[in-house]
Parts: structure tokens; C-alpha cells; sequence
């Protein structure tokens, strides 16, 4: 088990190695509110989901604090040659978003933070359809996967990567360009002790988290979030896959 373990260290090593340049060269990282992210022990880190970088710009923060992030990656990426194979080794998750063989985010969630790990969950699911970028209507992924594990829900956004890479637009390497990332302080989920299969009050909860992203993100931007969360489903819109 301690090999394992060793080995899933020295392959996230390898990718920091390789990746952590190429985010210097292309940003600059303001992060704030770091201490709210605790510094081992199980956690549910929960950030607002705009553009195809933002996992990098998360792992890279949450490796400055000397946490490991554990992602639920869509299980694609997994059938890259090499590259998903280190994404295995370095224990990340793959789940299929259509059905069949690892399709169970949660029960992948749930071992995770069994293990005293930091899981990162995307509650939007996909990237965002609201059209100012704003966060949209969450599922109930992190905000279950705290409840039935006990453990805090830190909800984090950041603003900048679209500068980077746009919503299905190009890079842009040159020149740098400011990234903040801001971690808050764990979600009060009292309220909902003991009814993580409770399909009301993780509805509930799920709205919370959102609302927390969209406060949050609004105050990183300085702007005034919309009053309600966007729905794909009320626009036609799908959410898998890219959307017009």
C-alpha cells in the first residue's frame, strides 16, 4: 500500500513538473483565502467550472498549499495514450458522463475521501452555459459526497483562465495574464446532517453551494451575479458536450 501510495506521489510530482511551467509562462496566480483549505484530512473542494483550464489552475493551486487534488475526470481523457495512463497512477478517477463501466462518481468520491484525501468536484458538472460565465444550476455530486463522508465542503472560485482559454476558443500563451483563485471557508451544511439521501435537501444544499460560487465569484469580479442560477434545461441546451 505505501508503494502505491509512493508511486501515485512521484507520478503528480512528474505532472507538476511538466505542467507548472507552462502555467507560469502563461499567468499570473493571485491566490487568497489558501487557509481555508485545510491542510490534510478529507476534504470536498468544490470550484466554479468556465473554461478547459480550470483543472490545471486548480491542481496548481491546491499543490502551493501542498495538497494532492484528486479529480473526477471524464474517463476520455483516460484512453490517451500515456498521458492517461499517468492520470490512473496518479489516482485520479475516470466516470464515464453516459453510463456503463465506471459510471459512479459518487461511490469513486466516497473511497477518496475514505482515504483521508482532497477530492475535487465540479457541481456544475460541465462547463457553465450561463452566457456571462457565471456559475449555473449545480448537481448534487459535492455536496453529497461531504455529507455522507462528514467532511468540509470548501467552495473556491477563480476568474481569469477564459483570458487563457475561452469557452471552446483558443489558447493564448502571450502575454501573461492575472488568474485569482479564492478558497472560502467550508459551506455550513448543518442543516443537512443525516439527510444525504434526502433528494429535498440536497436540492437545498446544492442551491446554497451555488449561490456561495456565484457571491463569491461576484465579489472577485466586481460585478452583481444574476439573481438566479442558469439551467440548461430552460434554454435547450445540453450538457454534455459543447452547446451553441
Amino acid at each position: 500500500m505505501a508503494s502505491r501510495k509512493s508511486e501515485k506521489i512521484l507520478i503528480f510530482r512528474v505532472f507538476a513538473f511538466l505542467l507548472i511551467p507552462f502555467l507560469e509562462l502563461t499567468g499570473r496566480y493571485r491566490l487568497h483565502g489558501t487557509e481555508n483549505l485545510p491542510d490534510e484530512g478529507a476534504v470536498v473542494v468544490s470550484p466554479n467550472h468556465y473554461s478547459d483550464i480550470d483543472p490545471l489552475v486548480i491542481g496548481y493551486s491546491m499543490y502551493q498549499r501542498g495538497r494532492m487534488p484528486r479529480f473526477l475526470a471524464k474517463a476520455s481523457l483516460f484512453r490517451v495514450p500515456v498521458f492517461g495512463w499517468m492520470l490512473r497512477k496518479a489516482g485520479q478517477v475516470p466516470v464515464e458522463r453516459t453510463g456503463g463501466s465506471g459510471a459512479d462518481p459518487l461511490a469513486a468520491a466516497r473511497r477518496i475521501a475514505a482515504a483521508g484525501h482532497a477530492v475535487v468536484i465540479y457541481p456544475e458538472g460541465t462547463l457553465t452555459r450561463d452566457p456571462d460565465l457565471w456559475p449555473m444550476r449545480g448537481k448534487f455530486g459535492a455536496v453529497r459526497t461531504a455529507l455522507d463522508a462528514g467532511i468540509p465542503l470548501i467552495p473556491v472560485v477563480s476568474w481569469g483562465a477564459q483570458r487563457i482559454l475561452p469557452r471552446y476558443g483558443r489558447l493564448s500563451l502571450l502575454p501573461r495574464k492575472d488568474l485569482d483563485i479564492v478558497f472560502g471557508p467550508p459551506l455550513d451544511l448543518s442543516e443537512f446532517e443525516g439527510r444525504s439521501t434526502d433528494a429535498k435537501a440536497l436540492s437545498e444544499a446544492t442551491l446554497k453551494l451555488m449561490n456561495t460560487l456565484a457571491a463569491m465569484l461576484g465579489e472577485l469580479r466586481g460585478e452583481t451575479p444574476p439573481e438566479h442560477r442558469w439551467d440548461p434545461a430552460e434554454h435547450g441546451q445540453s450538457e454534455i458536450g459543447r452547446f451553441q
